[in-house]
């Protein structure tokens, strides 16, 4: 089979490497992929969010299957212009995407259908939302409506922190058109649990919880990130709080999205507050997360690629979706001076890991050293440059939690690059919650 993977993160090194397992992926193609994911796959230089290239690319080489995973592509349609020429995807179409391209109808479907979340207002004009929040509840969150590269939520500790945020995407545009419209809601507070599922729209299978830090510095300090690392499964998500999301939260997002015509097929992020009223959902995403998928995937024992046919075919209940009674942790290394300003190109030198560890590259390119074939599933001898903020993950798998965190930051001492900077401190809640 000739498969593509649109993307060229991380979560997409992790998406190819679990793919690459079966022997029907005959050939994989990332568009555009990065350096690291060159060692795995051919990387082609199309952009994510070049839907027509994408499109003449699946036609020229006859794709059999296609995996778009991030969000811009999906809510742009990408899902729906392959699907067009008949090539069979897995990801949601436009219509269905929009339950992360729009916080807006993300939160007004949950109210629509009864399903738990915060309270929240809406607001399309500036002004109003300056009133309303000289009397809100402090702390508040203000999102803007659209897709912001994970960075459109702003937790406001004060009232001026959160006239700021609203201006900042309002007025200033920080976020483009995706903060014209702006979500002002109640903050929530409880432990965090990040739930990816396969769904065709009829069946729903949760995968393994995770607990992904936001924060850039250790003790949740600083600002916030894309993520700087995860841990599978999450200590909090119990067998008695998964029930009952399954009941309350699950369940009947599949079905309102049925209702409104807009069946979900492909990878249905949940993002979950246990709150002392019980869990509630803090936001959807149309796509696997990142870096949760980096931790999830390797815990799937089950093979990825049937899972995902099955889901685009809408026969996932005919199949096994299996994870390994593991845990898992993942450690991002990013740029020094991420998430703000950061320097790019220093070169990557990486040590003889060990069995039980993955590394995901996600900003990397090849150096001038590399030869001509080490973007097409080279054996590693590229030499990789940073070329982004959160530069790759080193995920371990081991019996335990405390062994995998172990493994993971022993093997993150055998990676080193100029300014590296990473948390020391990845699954430490996880850990005391186990106590």
């Amino acid at each position: 089979m000739k498969i593509m993977v649109v993307g060229g993160g991380g979560r997409e090194h992790a998406i190819i490497k679990k793919l690459k397992e079966n022997p029907q992926a005959e050939v994989i193609y990332a568009l555009p992929g990065n350096g690291g994911i060159g060692m795995d796959a051919c990387c082609v230089n199309v952009g994510a969010t070049d839907i027509d290239g994408i499109v003449a690319f699946a036609k020229e080489k006859a794709i059999d299957f296609a995996v778009v995973a991030p969000d811009d592509p999906l809510a742009m349609g990408c899902v729906d212009a392959l699907e067009a020429i008949g090539i069979k995807a897995f990801g949601p179409v436009k219509d269905a995407a929009i339950i992360e391209a729009s916080k807006v109808f993300a939160k007004d479907l949950m109210k629509k259908y009864g399903i738990p979340t915060a309270q929240y207002e809406v607001f399309t004009e500036m002004e109003p939302a300056l009133e309303y929040l000289e009397t809100a509840p402090i702390p508040t969150v203000v999102k803007a409506d659209g897709l912001a590269l994970g960075k459109g939520v702003i937790i406001a500790e004060t009232r001026e922190d959160a006239k700021a945020a609203v201006r900042s995407m309002m007025e200033e545009k920080k976020f483009g058109e995706s903060g014209s419209r702006v979500v002002i809601e109640e903050f929530l507070t409880g432990p965090e649990v990040s739930v990816l599922s396969f769904t065709d729209g009829k069946t729903i299978v949760p995968m393994v919880s995770s607990q992904d830090h936001k924060r850039a510095l250790d003790g949740d300090e600083g600002l916030n990130t894309g993520g700087m690392g995860t841990v599978a499964p999450n200590p909090y998500y119990t067998k008695e709080v998964a029930d009952r999301c399954m009941e309350e939260i699950f369940l009947p997002t599949v079905k309102a999205m049925n209702q409104e015509g807009r069946t979900f097929k492909g990878c249905l992020y949940f993002g979950l507050m246990l709150t002392a009223d019980g869990p509630k959902v803090i936001e959807y995403n149309c796509r696997f997360g990142d870096p949760e998928t980096q931790v999830v995937l390797p815990l799937l024992e089950s093979d990825l690629l049937t899972i995902m046919q099955a889901v685009a075919e809408e026969r996932l209940a005919e199949v096994e979706v299996k994870f390994a009674d593991k845990s898992s942790c993942c450690v991002v290394m990013a740029s020094g001076g991420y998430p703000v300003s950061y320097e790019k190109g220093f070169p990557i030198e990486i040590g003889q890991l060990d069995d039980n560890v993955d590394l995901f590259i996600a900003g990397a390119k090849a150096g001038e050293a590399a030869s001509a074939d080490d973007g097409c599933g080279a054996s590693g001898s590229t030499v990789l440059l940073t070329s982004g903020g959160r530069v790759l993950g080193v995920t371990a798998v081991a019996d335990t939690l405390q062994q995998a965190i172990d493994d993971a930051y022993r093997n993150v001492e055998k990676i080193s690059f100029e300014k590296a900077h990473y948390r020391k401190d990845i699954g430490q809640r996880a850990l005391a919650a186990q106590a």
